[in-house]
């Protein structure tokens, strides 16, 4: 028990240091894609288990790619199937420990083991997408990663 509480305090920890750096980078961007490509780079090189890292943005009804980091990406996916259309449909995070339990996953990479999705807002409180994150990991998200990825993403349309 003590473990995890002391893994939990590290992760943490090193999210606010992310916090602050994606922060001072952001501090003059106007442009959303811009903010969302830098957090997804430093996100994805600075955290250990982030194996595909990126954004997919309401398009006309579809669920789209925005930027990333990782290997190749679906550029579409099926409507209201698989984590990302459960983030946009539950409007919360959603952390799946094993992503090949989950129903109507969508395997985009079939190393990817877990996954974190978190909603994304414009600066009008409209939903406009989701980041999303994915692990070949099993368990590798919880409610740490939950808590700071969603203040990291309010970043993007932060004034």
């Amino acid at each position: 028990m003590q473990f995890l509480i002391m893994e939990k305090e590290k992760k943490a920890g090193r999210y606010a240091r992310l916090y602050n750096q994606i922060e001072s980078l952001l501090h003059k961007s106007n442009n959303p894609i811009s903010a969302m490509a830098t957090i997804v780079a430093v996100l994805h090189h600075k955290m250990d288990d982030f194996f595909w890292t990126g954004f997919y943005l309401l398009q006309d009804g579809k669920l789209q790619v925005g930027p990333y980091q990782g290997s190749l990406a679906c550029i579409d996916l099926q409507k209201n199937t698989g984590v990302c259309w459960a983030g946009i449909a539950q409007q919360k995070a959603v952390v799946v420990a094993d992503v090949h339990a989950f129903p109507g996953h969508i395997t985009c990479d079939s190393r990817s083991s877990s996954e974190i999705v978190l909603p994304l807002y414009n600066a009008g409180g409209q939903l406009v997408g989701v980041l999303d994150v994915d692990s070949e990991k099993k368990n590798a998200f919880d409610e740490t990663d939950a808590i700071w990825l969603e203040k990291i993403i309010a970043l993007v349309y932060k004034k």
